[in-house]
This record gives structure tokens, C-alpha cells and sequence, in this order.
């Protein structure tokens, strides 16, 4: 499997440089930075030609980044966007032949280790997994969290990642972690563009880095647009440095360094980066650096072009201040070296960047085009033995005319060449079938594999360590449970830390970490600001540096805030990266049942549909809650765990095993034995079933009731089924609105389950109303699903079957 590449250029870091040094650096610098133009030029003309489907290009930011790239140790971690090609290039953590290979959507991880082909171009990553699932030793590498292209959506984590440096400084406990730090002075270095600046992520992290005072080195490529958007529509005063100046941290406050330089003055930027890293390193102080006065000279991307919305001048400007350009004149006026020097650099530099990516073109086609060929020879095969030779003959031909073949022209031909002979059965035929099952797999590991680790460390491998109850076993709050929970585990791992909103001096507002924080310390267990986006992005970038966090957010409703980063960057990560990384973060919410419109929510199909990479863990009470957190600490895959909010101070049994006990992922749990309907519910309103159950008896039904407990794995033993083939009826109640969870869990028994085949009566659903519940116990009763109406729906199904022995009620 492909490691991060070691540091390859160096930078103004001796304590004496001679002349001639000092020059090998500066052409050095140059050499990388055209030959990053050129594959900027040249990725443009492959997609223009329909080689790539889209193309977008750090064009006009090289000399800045080459200038970041010195100050850039091994240990430190990039959480950037997708302009930072050149930084790339000259940290060594990427290369062209790679930067060609996600151009053209490789898959293989040793040609495109950043995406195995996922990612659009310029959207990078280093792997730290093995195939294992192990940790590699980050502080001996250059890191790179993955890009996403939410241009803002990287800055929540980048908070994390920096956070995780004061971490390991602060904390003694972490001194022995040596492959994620060495004393925390590892920096986290992030990029975004002047109009991404805008985004409600990027002052939210701007504001939480000052407050935490944590080592993140923020750049700003300033070229005064947003696509077509000048930076008058954009920021107050044109100049994000200017507006933040009020974070400049003063004597006895805390803030950040501010610098502004040129982005076309390789000397200042050099300068600059020295001096603002140095401080962010030594002191753990965030620094910004509002580099200014750059150029976009191909525009925002392949989907057109600048001439559109640029000025004649500012076209004229832009390209007398193009970097290169002006790094150009300025070796030259230095005596670095000649004109004629620098000219046999850029042509022997357009030379090596069309290599790579002919190379880059031929290593995915060469590959291609054999397993076309192979397909095809199969095709010609199936063709004369088949009734309609001319049609499968015709497919054959087609697929090697093809110009610029990709593996679903070769899959969609053989699919045709099938349905043609959909009819016949011959030896031929079977051979096809055998060499398409087995692309089938192939392809399924190139395209759809890695939503989750697989590794051996998966928490669906944790083994199963069943609660035990002793004779004096007590009674006792379910926050209490999970307070126990909660104090084994961190007594046990000391990688373990937990944060939020009133999490840390008062134990959260139900008190699950109540005297914790006294217990254990303020830096495992923190308050923090009203922030949920940068909450999840801070426990991203700690889980992604070797720890354990449990971000908490206070109310389920309030995961919308942080939607964008749990959704767009920690759900798709593992697959985004083929498996490359990882971040095993918990958070921590609870809902359903409590009172008014932004306190009682259930949200769980905008979760289901939006978070596919987490694990949604929808505990009945605490006492599995506590289960689950056992499970997903000891794995290495993130998950979402909603308590229920009306179940902290219902009495459960204390597990003399609390901190060691587990729940496994996606084993649903027989609550009720039944024979007439099968109930299927979760976290609260499986309380309101189980009292349901009670007066239906008394009506003589007897329902069965299955807690799934995860929703995200779903039921995997199939229970659900099993019980569908004795009652042969089915009542999804679900707090959620109509066609919410209830909708994705029909979907996984009626479809994935088969349990379609065993109904003699249509299945239903109760929910709660499309609308928020209001305020108050009434606005409850009539939003959401009560025990008068689950008793009246498993009443009204039986009805239906056998209306002489229950007649309607009204």
C-alpha cells in the first residue's frame, strides 16, 4: 500500500547558506512551480479533449505555496481545498504522475493513493491506515487530511487536527503516543480561498481556534473573486485580514498572529511563512496569513472561463503579476541565474510534466483496453453460437470501436450481449457470465468498497461481553449508569476525551458526566462555546491524530447545525479515501421525546440519508446506551448515539461490568414474544409500545416487539423477518414524520429481508405529524405517536383480518 512520500525540497532553514545553495534552492522552487503550471495547462486541455470529466487547478497560487511548503515539517497535517497542487508537489506528499492519475479517475490506490479514482482532480490525502486498519507513524510523515469540495467544509476539522497538537503538549498522560506527536509541535496547516471566507464554517473556526489557542496556520489565496464573484460582493471593506483585525491578540489576551503579504513576492512569502509558523509552532498560537494580490489564470475551473466576468484591465494586471512571472524577473534581476537557464528549466519541465501524463493515460488505459479486449473476444465467442449472431456481433464491433474506453463501456456491452441471448443457454454464454461475475466484484471493490474501515478493528468485530447483574445489584438513574459507563472508560483508556456545550464543569445538562471533569481534568473533559459544527470537526481532527473522542451535541435537533461536516466530510471519509483514513469519533446527542418544536426532535431519515458512514445508534435506555459506547470505543468507525431525553432518571439495573460490557452493531433484540403483529420500534416510543402491549393483551392480541438498537446497521441476523413469518403482519411506530425512518426500515424488511412474502395484510406505519411538535404535554399527545395510538393501530390491523372478533372502535 502507498505511504506519504518524505519531504523533498528544502527550505531557508540552515543556519548558514552559501550562495550556491541558496540558488539550487530558488531554481528548485522554480522548476516545481512551472512544472505545476504546465499540469494545470495541460489537466485544462485533457478535459476540454474528454479525456477527464472536469478539471480544477491551483493555477497563479504557486509561489505562495511553494513559500508554505518550507515552513512544513514531518509530523505537521494540511486541511486545504482544492487550489494546493504546488504545496503538494513540493512537500513531497504528492506527485504528477498522481495528479494525472485522479485526473482520470484511476482506482487503484497505488496510482491514486489520495482517492483510488473517487476524487475529482486536486482533491488530496495521505494515507495513515494500512491494510490492517493500523495506525502508520504520522509524526515521522508529511500529513493531508482528505479534501472535500465544500470550499469552507475543512475548516471544522482543521480546528481538530491543531487541537489534538495542544493535546498531546498539555497532557503528560500522552507523552508515550509517539507515532501521533512528539510534544505537540506539529502545526495544522490550512488553505481557503478569499470568498470561501464568507462561510458560517470558516468563522465559527476562526473564532473557536482564537479562544482554544491552538497551533492552526490559516492561508487566504485572495485573488478578489469567487468564480465570477468580485470580493465587493463578498467581504466588508474587500479584505478579510482588515475585518479580523479585532483577533489580533494583545498582551495578556488570547487571538491570533495576523500577516498579509503579496502573493507574487517570493521573498516576503518566504519571510512570511518563517516567521508566522514559527510562532504558531513555539507558542501554539493561531496564525493567519492573508496572502493577497493573486491570479486565477485559467479562471475557476474547466466550466469556463474568466474573460466572461474579468475587466480588460484586470486581465492586463493579472497577467503582468502572474507569480511566475514575477519569480521569473526577479531571479533573473538577482543573478540567481540567466534568462537562457531558465528557459532550458521550463522546456525540459514541459517535456516531464507531458511524461507523467502519458504515463498516467496509458497505465489506466493499457488496462482498460485488455480487459475490453478479453470482453470482447468472450462477445465474438457468445456470438457464434447465439440466434441473433448479427446483433451480438454488432456489440463486439462497437466496444473495440470505442475511442477512449472506460470499464462501463466493457460491462455495458457484455449486460447487452446478455439480454440478446436472454433465451438461450449455451457453453459460450456461461464463460461470459463466469468473467462478468467476476469484473462485477472487481468493480465493486474499485467503486463501492470502504463506507466503513472492514478492518479487524471494526467495532462490529468487538466481541460480544454480555451485562451482568449481581444479587446486589442496584437501582439507580439511568444517568447514573451512563456517569459509570463514562468513568470506567476513562479510567481504562487515557486517549479517551469528551467536549461540548456544558459537558465539562456541570457533567452536561443530565448529568452523564457529572464530577468528571474534577476527576479526570479540563483537557479530557471540556466545555465549550455554542459551535456544534467545530464540536464535530474538533472530535474529527482528534480521531483522525490517535485519540477517542466523544463530541457531544446537546440536543438532536441541533445536529443540523453541524450537517455539512457530518455529512459532507466524516460519513464519507473512509470511502472518499479507499480505506486511506479514518476518524473514529462518537457523538454524543439525545432526543425524541421532550417538549416544544426545537427540543422533541427525531429527525432519524434525514440522518439515515444524509450520514451513510456513521453508525445510528438508537438506544431504548441507558444501560444499552452504555453498551454501545463500550463497543464503539474499542473500534475504529465513527457513530452518532442518541440517548433518549426522557430516560435519565428512569430507574435501570447497574451492570457490575458497566465499563466492559457490550452491544453489538446491528443486533436487533426480541423485547416481547407475540403472535399477531409484529411491532417494530426504538429508543423512546418502544417504552409507549411496551405499555401498549399491556392493554392489547387485554384485548387479545398479542403483538411481538423488536428493538433493532441500531438503525445504521440495521437488524443484521434478520430477526425482524423470523418474526413476520409468524405473524404475517407488520407496525413500524417511529417518531419521526411520515416516510422518515419508518420508510427506511420497511425498505430493509419488506426488501432486503424478503419479509414481503410473508404478509396477509398491508404493513403500516405510525409516526409523528409532519410538523415539529408544539409546546407543552398536549402538543405532544397530538404530534407524536401515544399509547392510545398504538394500541388503536395494532387494533384497527387485526380489524381489518377479523372485523367480527374486532369490531371498529369508532
Amino acid at each position: 500500500m502507498p505511504q506519504t512520500a518524505p519531504l523533498t525540497t528544502n527550505g531557508f532553514d540552515s543556519a548558514e547558506l552559501n550562495f550556491e545553495d541558496f540558488k539550487k534552492i530558488v531554481i528548485n522552487d522554480y522548476r516545481i512551480g512551472f512544472e505545476s503550471r504546465q499540469a494545470s495547462l495541460l489537466g485544462r486541455r485533457e478535459v476540454l479533449t474528454g479525456k477527464a470529466k472536469f478539471g480544477i487547478f491551483g493555477d497563479g497560487k504557486e509561489v505562495a505555496q511553494l513559500a508554505m511548503a518550507k515552513a512544513f515539517k514531518a509530523g505537521d497535517w494540511r486541511a486545504g481545498y482544492y487550489r494546493d497542487q504546488t504545496f503538494m508537489f513540493a512537500t513531497g506528499m504528492s506527485n504528477l504522475k498522481e495528479f494525472f492519475a485522479q485526473l482520470y479517475a484511476n482506482p487503484d490506490i497505488d496510482k491514486d493513493p489520495a482517492s483510488g479514482g473517487r476524487q475529482m482532480n486536486c482533491h488530496y490525502a495521505t494515507r495513515y491506515i494500512d491494510a490492517d486498519g493500523n495506525w502508520t507513524n504520522q509524526t515521522e510523515t508529511m500529513n493531508c487530511s482528505s479534501d472535500i469540495s465544500t470550499t469552507g467544509g475543512h475548516m471544522p476539522r482543521l480546528l481538530g487536527l491543531a487541537y489534538a497538537s495542544k493535546l498531546y503538549r498539555n497532557n503528560p498522560e500522552l507523552v508515550d503516543q509517539k507515532q501521533f506527536s512528539i510534544n505537540g509541535n506539529e502545526v495544522a496547516f490550512g488553505t481557503i480561498g478569499n470568498g470561501s471566507t464568507s462561510e458560517g464554517l470558516f468563522m465559527e473556526t476562526f473564532n473557536a481556534a482564537g479562544v482554544l489557542q491552538v497551533p492552526m496556520a490559516i492561508s487566504v489565496w485572495d485573488d478578489a473573486y469567487a468564480i465570477s464573484v468580485p470580493a465587493s460582493l463578498q467581504t466588508t471593506k474587500e479584505d478579510i485580514s482588515e475585518i479580523l483585525k479585532g483577533f489580533q491578540r494583545e498582551d495578556g489576551s488570547n487571538g491570533y498572529e495576523i500577516f498579509k503579504v503579496r502573493g507574487w513576492d517570493y521573498v516576503a512569502l518566504c519571510e512570511t511563512y518563517a516567521r508566522a509558523i514559527e510562532v504558531c509552532r513555539r507558542e501554539q498560537v493561531p496564525v493567519l496569513i492573508h496572502v493577497t494580490e493573486m491570479t486565477q489564470p485559467q479562471g475557476h475551473s474547466t466550466s469556463g472561463s474568466h474573460e466572461r466576468y474579468k475587466s480588460k484591465e484586470r486581465l492586463v494586471w493579472e497577467a503582468e503579476h502572474d507569480c511566475l512571472l514575477q519569480m521569473r524577473q526577479w531571479i533573473v534581476a538577482s543573478a540567481i541565474t540567466t534568462e537562457a537557464e531558465l528557459d532550458k528549466i521550463e522546456a525540459e519541465a514541459k517535456i516531464y510534466v507531458r511524461e507523467c501524463q502519458r504515463e498516467a493515460w496509458n497505465e489506466l488505459g493499457d488496462v482498460i483496453k485488455a480487459e475490453l479486449e478479453e470482453a470482447a473476444s468472450l462477445i465474438d465467442a457468445v456470438a457464434q453460437d447465439a440466434a441473433a449472431q448479427d446483433a451480438v456481433e454488432d456489440v463486439a464491433h462497437a466496444l473495440r470501436a470505442t475511442l477512449d474506453p472506460g470499464r462501463k463501456d466493457v460491462i455495458a456491452a457484455i449486460r447487452k450481449t446478455l439480454r440478446i441471448t436472454v433465451k438461450q443457454n449455451f457453453e459460450s454464454k456461461q464463460k461470459l457470465v463466469e468473467w462478468f461475475n467476476e469484473q462485477v466484484e472487481f468493480n465493486t471493490h474499485r467503486y463501492n468498497s470502504k463506507l466503513f474501515s472492514n478492518s479487524p478493528k471494526s467495532p462490529m468485530n468487538v466481541p460480544v461481553n454480555s451485562a451482568q447483574f449481581d444479587g446486589e445489584t442496584r437501582m439507580m438513574d439511568g444517568r447514573e449508569i451512563l456517569n459509570a459507563c463514562f468513568d470506567a472508560n476513562f479510567g481504562r483508556d487515557k486517549t479517551i476525551v469528551a467536549f461540548g456545550e456544558d459537558v465539562g464543569n456541570i457533567g452536561d445538562v443530565n448529568q452523564g458526566f457529572a464530577g468528571l471533569q474534577a476527576k479526570y481534568g479540563d483537557l479530557r473533559i471540556t466545555d465549550t462555546g455554542i459551535r456544534e459544527a467545530t464540536i464535530i470537526g474538533q472530535g474529527m481532527g482528534l480521531a483522525m491524530r490517535g485519540l477517542r473522542p466523544i463530541a457531544e451535541i446537546q440536543y438532536l435537533d441541533y445536529l443540523i447545525y453541524a450537517m455539512t461536516v457530518l455529512s459532507d466530510d466524516l460519513a464519507t471519509l473512509s470511502y472518499r479515501t479507499s480505506g486511506g483514513q479514518k476518524a473514529p469519533v462518537i457523538v454524543r446527542t439525545r432526543g425524541h421525546r421532550l417538549e416544544g418544536i426545537w427540543h422533541s426532535g427525531s429527525p432519524l431519515g434525514m440522518i439515515l440519508n444524509s450520514m451513510r458512514g456513521l453508525h445510528i445508534c438508537v438506544p431504548r435506555n441507558m444501560t444499552q446506551a452504555a453498551g454501545m459506547y463500550n463497543t464503539l470505543l474499542r473500534g475504529d468507525e465513527p457513530a452518532i448515539v442518541i440517548e433518549s431525553l426522557n430516560g435519565y432518571r428512569l430507574k435501570e439495573k447497574l451492570p457490575t461490568n458497566v465499563g466492559e460490557f457490550t452491544v453489538p452493531l446491528g443486533k436487533a433484540e426480541l423485547i416481547k414474544e407475540g403472535t399477531d403483529i409484529t411491532v417494530i420500534s426504538y429508543g423512546s416510543t418502544l417504552r409507549i409500545v411496551q405499555e401498549a402491549a399491556e392493554e392489547l393483551t387485554e384485548m387479545g392480541i398479542n403483538i411481538e416487539i423488536i428493538d433493532p438498537q441500531t438503525l445504521y446497521p440495521f437488524d443484521t441476523e434478520k430477526l425482524s423477518v423470523a418474526s413476520l413469518k409468524k405473524t404475517s403482519k407488520l407496525l413500524v411506530v417511529d417518531e419521526d414524520v411520515p416516510g422518515g425512518g419508518s420508510a427506511y426500515i420497511l425498505q430493509k424488511v419488506l426488501e432486503m429481508q424478503g419479509g414481503y412474502y410473508h404478509l396477509d395484510a398491508q404493513p403500516k406505519t405510525l409516526c409523528a405529524k409532519e410538523h415539529r411538535p408544539p409546546y407543552g404535554s398536549d402538543g405532544d399527545y397530538f404530534s407524536k405517536p401515544s399509547v392510545d395510538d398504538v394500541v388503536e393501530a395494532a387494533y384497527a390491523m387485526m380489524s381489518e383480518t377479523n372485523p367480527d372478533k374486532f369490531p371498529a372502535i369508532y
